[in-house]
């Protein structure tokens, strides 16, 4: 995203109108913020909204087909309700997708803003710290870390953050480099300004765009991994509907119920596909000058 020297304070009410227009005019990004808003809200309002308990099993209804008379989307390996576990299940899917992104957002760029504005040694240290990380692929890293710490939501949402923070550093740290070499940081500084006041009203503001719009692209991610963990059974533990989970434990079923099998999985691609499509949107929306 490019930088400009001439807006000290951050981007200006001009600018986020331009990126609102940008966005009112782009129907991919509408379209996905309306599928995660229909997803989001019947998460929200799953106890209102869901037409059974979640929790009620029945082996005399088990793995009904889709479209059965008083289970629309048919029921799961114990009888449960589907739609109603589908329901309840967007609550624990969304929050260990949002949660440690948004975890990774804050530390990540608190650290990157003072690895980049020290810069030095202080940068060096921290930055080859970080590039540890690095020699392992994000899956791999997730799975290591959630199976040493343990099985459990808490674990998988801590694994999680620990994946992403490297990455959220990385991206702040650069911009904050690039944006300190400007010439009104220096003049900030020669005028006698500290480095937490400039850091504060001159740095942030520019720095915050970029690592958001990367932050919202690691929402997808954040969603297949957390998914994944479940699957694993590092995750959320039975009987907690989560997508990731039930799609674990339906698996047996695959062969002899494939479409209620299939449906934890279809909610997890179209959700972390809307999130995709959305980061870009937004990405695209901010890539201008100001």
């Amino acid at each position: 995203m490019p930088l400009s020297p001439t807006v000290p304070a951050g981007p200006s009410r001009s600018y986020w109108h331009v990126v609102w227009r940008q966005l009112r005019h782009d129907p991919v990004a509408l379209g996905s913020a309306l599928v995660l808003l229909l997803i989001v809200g019947a998460a929200v309002f799953a106890p209102w909204l869901a037409p059974a308990d979640p929790y009620k099993a029945s082996m005399l209804r088990r793995l009904l087909p889709v479209g059965s008379a008083g289970y629309w989307l048919g029921t799961d390996e114990l009888g449960r309700d589907m739609i109603s576990r589908l329901m309840y299940g967007g609550r624990l899917s969304l929050l260990m997708g949002v949660l440690p992104v948004l975890a990774a957002f804050g530390i990540g760029t608190s650290i990157g803003l003072l690895a980049g504005y020290m810069g030095g040694k202080v940068n060096m240290l921290i930055m080859r710290v970080l590039d540890v990380f690095y020699a392992f692929p994000s899956v791999l890293l997730a799975v290591a870390i959630s199976g040493a710490l343990g099985p459990g939501m808490s674990n998988s949402l801590l694994a999680l953050t620990l994946v992403f923070v490297p990455q959220v550093v990385r991206v702040a740290e650069s911009v904050t480099t690039q944006v300190r070499q400007l010439d009104y940081i220096e003049a900030a500084r020669m005028s006698g300004a500290g480095a937490l006041s400039i850091i504060r009203v001159h740095v942030l503001g520019n720095v915050l765009g970029p690592v958001f719009v990367y932050a919202t692209g690691l929402l997808s991610v954040s969603m297949i991994l957390a998914s994944g963990l479940s699957f694993l059974g590092l995750g959320v533990k039975p009987p907690e509907p989560e997508w990731g989970l039930m799609l674990n434990t339906l698996r047996s079923a695959i062969y002899l119920n494939p479409w209620v099998a299939a449906l934890p999985g279809a909610l997890i691609f179209v959700t972390s596909i809307a999130f995709n499509l959305l980061a870009d949107g937004v990405r695209s929306a901010m890539d201008i000058r100001r």
